[in-house]
């Protein structure tokens, strides 16, 4: 069975607290709930993880490579400083479809950079928690056995 991996980094527990004018008022739990219902409709594992701690995520993008499944991953500030991440996610081959709530283009100049873009499939940002949605939609395209829902 093919399974997709959503890890989260840093803050992304209080989502649905923080800045809700930019993150909007959905809860990290909403969002996993959501796209553990469309996974399971389309008969793919799920796994989903959140850590303040950037190892964590080296260590779940690694074990994520090995199990050969597709990742969202929200590195959350960790984008746009960590090479760790960007070199786990090339050393571990893994395929990952990076996602941004906000437009960190329309943000501080700082968030315009991004180490795992280079290395990422792609990046969906700026849709709010359907971000997640659009990144499954396209890890799923490269499924071709799992069902659409």
């Amino acid at each position: 069975m093919k399974s997709i991996h959503v890890l989260n980094g840093p803050n992304l527990n209080l989502l649905g607290a923080r800045e809700p004018e930019i993150y909007g008022h959905v809860t990290l739990a909403d969002i996993e709930t959501r796209l553990s219902e469309k996974c399971i409709a389309r008969g793919l594992e799920f796994v989903f993880h959140q850590s303040n701690h950037e190892g964590d995520l080296v260590d779940w993008l690694q074990q994520a490579g090995k199990a050969g499944a597709g990742v969202i991953l929200n590195a959350g500030g960790y984008t746009h400083t960590s090479v760790a991440l960007r070199d786990a996610i090339k050393g571990a081959n893994v395929k990952v479809v990076e996602v941004h709530l906000s437009n960190t283009h329309t943000r501080e100049r700082f968030r315009h950079h991004s180490h795992i873009s280079p290395v990422a499939i792609g990046t969906i940002q700026g849709f709010g928690a359907t971000s997640y949605d659009l990144a499954l939609d396209a890890l799923c395209a490269l499924f071709p056995d799992s069902k659409k829902s």
